[in-house]
């Protein structure tokens, strides 16, 4: 009695096993499929996508448009009309005629251009192939400059550190109000006071309207890039101290001659909620800016790692 026993329920657990082999091969064959699925759906929203905002190809200049046909028929016109006044010399052409006045309207009417139509999120400059993004050819060689380095110059042209930020606001003789500008957004501040002095004021203005052309010569559609700090004061680098190590007691921050902008945000004119040219492209265009404002002598530029920004102390 007990093998027969000891058979059946042998049997009945291999029904058993073979069963929830089975439940769990389905199980996996449905995820299988699912995932296909999704993966479909979202290669389908981005065509759609890339096609409802129409962006641009990188290093891709529009195609010049060709000359409209009218313009064959004007040049066959004018030869019909010289071989006519050669072969009757004794039939002038009186302009008066209206049949003649009728032939030099429709020869002398220039033909309309054909402008190709640029989508909404596009500005086109006038006239020209868009210019290429170029880049630089190392973030860290080409924005070496040390801390050490934008301390001296801030120094030079930075006020005296404020203690706090009601301290800030008896200092408005020396410092100017930084969050409103067309070219650039700003990023909720709580380890500092939207305020620079003017001479950091003006570049930081300077950049956002560079990039701004740069954008725009490139076809590639307008964006804000975002400045994460700005000038700090010694309440906002003791407490940020606390929270982050690599925070240093001697900040540029202080003098009101240094800010941060984030590289790897940007704030698209058109739509605030979003960011419409993927990629690293943005940050390629801006850092071109940063090395011609760098070239000439008008700041120092550090490209950060651990907090991805360009700190950026005036000159």
């Amino acid at each position: 009695m007990k093998p027969f026993l000891a058979s059946v329920v042998e049997k009945a657990y291999l029904c058993n096993a073979k069963r929830e082999y089975m439940a769990t091969k389905r199980l996996k064959h449905r995820y299988t499929e699912a995932f296909g699925i999704l993966v479909i759906l979202l290669a389908l929203a981005r065509c759609a996508y890339d096609a409802k905002w129409n962006l641009p190809l990188v290093g891709k200049s529009e195609e010049k448009t060709e000359k409209p046909e009218p313009q064959k028929s004007l040049e066959n016109a004018e030869e019909s009309r010289a071989l006519d006044n050669s072969e009757s010399p004794e039939s002038p052409e009186s302009p008066e005629s209206p049949e003649n006045s009728e032939n030099l309207n429709a020869t002398e009417q220039p033909a309309t251009p054909v402008v190709a139509a640029a989508s909404h999120t596009r500005y086109v400059p006038d006239g020209g192939p868009y210019h290429r993004i170029l880049s630089v050819s190392s973030y860290q060689e080409c924005f070496p400059d040390s801390n050490d380095v934008q301390l001296e110059s801030a120094r030079r042209w930075g006020v005296t550190p404020v203690r706090d930020r009601a301290d800030a606001e008896l200092r408005k003789d020396e410092l100017v109000f930084m969050a409103a500008s067309p070219y650039y957004a700003v990023a909720p501040l709580h380890a500092s006071i939207p305020y620079l002095v003017p001479r950091a004021a003006v570049l930081l203005h300077d950049i956002g309207q560079a990039f701004f052309d740069s954008l725009q010569v490139k076809g590639l559609p307008l964006h804000h890039f975002i400045v994460s700090s700005v000038l700090r004061s010694e309440a906002d680098v003791l407490k940020l101290r606390r929270v982050n190590r690599n925070a240093t007691e001697h900040s540029c921050h202080l003098y009101g001659t240094t800010f941060d902008i984030n590289y790897n945000r940007y704030q698209s004119v058109e739509h605030p909620d979003r960011e419409l040219v993927g990629g690293d492209r943005l940050k390629w265009v801006l850092s071109e800016v940063l090395d011609d404002m760098r070239r000439q002598g008008r700041c120092y530029v550090k490209y950060e790692v651990r907090q991805p920004c360009f700190h950026i102390t005036v000159r």
